[in-house]
């Protein structure tokens, strides 16, 4: 049974400080109108874990070295701090997780990693998916990972600790740790001890998600859904079977996706992340997993059930008023944690096939912000001379296994643990040596510059690439912006600054002070 520190939640409405923003600089290509007042709708995007280098390996790989992903051809482009903070202090802390760097663009402050929503001393604060829910505007939280995982979680829940996502209640997953080792004290507010899918089952903050994470919930959560009146797309169990929820659990598909309609819809498409692209096209016609929507469609579809609105809470052919949609491609990060490079470069092609989704419809709508960027960079990514070799010295590598989605997995399983081992720097990591599980070396890839007959995992192939490590690093992240208002993003920013600018966008005023 799960343990519920609280029944019902309301939503804050609760403005919060951010950095003067600074001066800001467009580049050359034309925009649509450059007025704040334009805007309607804002879509603000993110890459999990994409760095520049991602982002330029994923440039070479699909496009060529003088080609463009859809994101890079947004008129403005800057770049992104994005260090966290210590806890209980403002000491900075260089190196941000998601739950960290997601509350920061939610809600305009700074706070340790593993918080959601709440700042560094543990105080709630409000989020920007909160407020615009709560002045009229249609509201959505799209993502290819659990949507009770940290970064779609940052928009619509709070917690101490990221880990709180349910379905069942743990000192271990929602209490922070004494320096002693032991837990801390519950708070006050035990909304900040409630699982996040609890919270996400009736808060009613965004009108439509999508994403994985069914495990995460309850047959009692469909049934709060529901009496809000949500269209839930395939069955969180059989709430006269407790015990067999799993069993009874039934994931939403892309057909069930393409016939919803409903003014709020839910639909969680894995028990756990979704099957990131690359294995997915390679199983069988008939696997689960085929029947996962990409992120694009996804974004699509969400654009067209906030801008359906007709006889909802507003007419968007008589309002100004429209919606805030957050869409995360999760599995870049994922996969860049497991060093799978292969893995990576599709996931940030699926994640710019959503980009243009989101893309196409505001160049049409044209009032209309998109926004793409990532909350930090992750395992060092690097595109290294052809012929070289780095990374041997790695005592412990990556584990490269999903073990909430085994559709996931990198083939071969590369050990997690063992000494030093020459063979690691041997050969090519995808090529004749992938079947060495110690193998450490370059993965390398054909691009379209190479001649015919070039092959992925081969010597000749022009792409090379490693990692440095299997977390995040404290790398500055980019930044694209298409619509009205979006010169304000083409700057040197701090990740704060992102939640103040797109409030601006969505309100035209500041955030209060708080």
């Amino acid at each position: 049974m799960r343990r519920r520190p609280l029944k019902t939640l309301t939503v804050l409405a609760i403005a919060s400080s951010v950095a003067a923003g600074t001066a800001v600089t467009a580049n050359s290509a034309p925009q649509q109108s450059d007025s704040r007042q334009d805007v309607r709708n804002v879509i603000y995007l993110l890459g999990d874990g994409m760095g520049r280098t991602h982002v330029t390996a994923a440039r070479d790989r699909f496009m060529g070295a003088g080609g463009k992903l859809t994101m890079e051809t947004l008129p403005n482009t800057g770049a992104v701090a994005t260090y966290a903070v210590e806890k209980n202090s403002a000491k900075p802390a260089l190196v941000t997780d998601s739950a960290s760097s997601a509350t920061a663009w939610s809600s305009g402050v700074k706070t340790y990693n593993a918080a959601i929503g709440v700042d560094s001393y543990e105080k709630k604060v409000g989020t920007l998916m909160e407020q615009a829910h709560a002045a009229g505007f249609a509201t959505g939280n799209v993502s290819t990972a659990e949507i009770t995982d940290a970064t779609p979680a940052a928009q619509f829940s709070h917690a101490l600790l990221r880990g709180c996502q349910g379905p069942t209640y743990s000192d271990a997953a929602c209490l922070p740790k004494k320096d002693d080792g032991s837990y801390e004290a519950a708070p006050a507010d035990k909304t900040l001890i409630t699982p996040i899918a609890e919270q996400i089952a009736r808060n009613g903050t965004a009108d439509v998600i999508l994403g994985g994470g069914l495990a995460r919930f309850e047959p009692d959560d469909q049934k709060a859904l529901q009496a809000q009146g949500y269209q839930v797309l395939g069955n969180f169990g059989d709430p006269k079977l407790p015990a067999q929820t799993a069993a009874s659990q039934k994931v939403a598909t892309k057909a069930d996706l393409d016939k919803a309609n409903g003014k709020k819809v839910i639909g969680l498409f894995n028990r756990g992340n979704l099957t990131v692209e690359h294995n997915k096209a390679a199983l069988p016609a008939d696997a689960a997993q085929k029947q996962e929507p990409s992120l694009a469609d996804m974004t699509r579809k969400s654009i067209q059930l906030l801008t359906d609105r007709k006889g909802g809470s507003y007419d968007r052919n008589k309002s100004k008023k429209g919606f805030f949609l957050q869409v995360e491609g999760a599995q870049i990060d994922k996969r860049s944690h497991a060093n799978d490079a292969a893995q990576t470069l599709d996931e940030i092609k699926a994640f710019d096939d959503a980009v243009k989704a989101a893309y196409e419809f505001a160049k049409k709508d044209g009032h209309t912000l998109v926004i793409v960027t990532a909350d930090h960079e992750c395992a060092g990514f690097n595109i290294i001379e052809k012929g070289t070799y780095t990374n041997a010295e790695a005592v412990a590598p990556p584990a490269n296994t999903d073990a909430g989605n085994t559709a996931n997995n990198s083939v071969p399983s590369r050990s997690a643990s063992g000494a030093k081992d020459p063979a690691r720097s041997s050969g090519i990591v995808n090529g004749a040596g992938s079947g060495d599980t110690k193998n450490f070396a370059p993965a390398t890839f054909r691009t379209p510059d190479d001649p015919a007959g070039v092959k992925d995992g081969s010597p000749e192939a022009s792409l090379w690439l490693t990692y440095l490590s299997g977390n995040h690093t404290g790398a500055d992240v980019p930044i694209f912006a298409y619509g009205p208002g979006g010169n304000a993003f083409a700057a040197s920013q701090i990740n704060t600054e992102l939640y103040g600018k797109m409030y601006r966008s969505l309100f035209g005023r500041s955030p209060q002070q708080h």
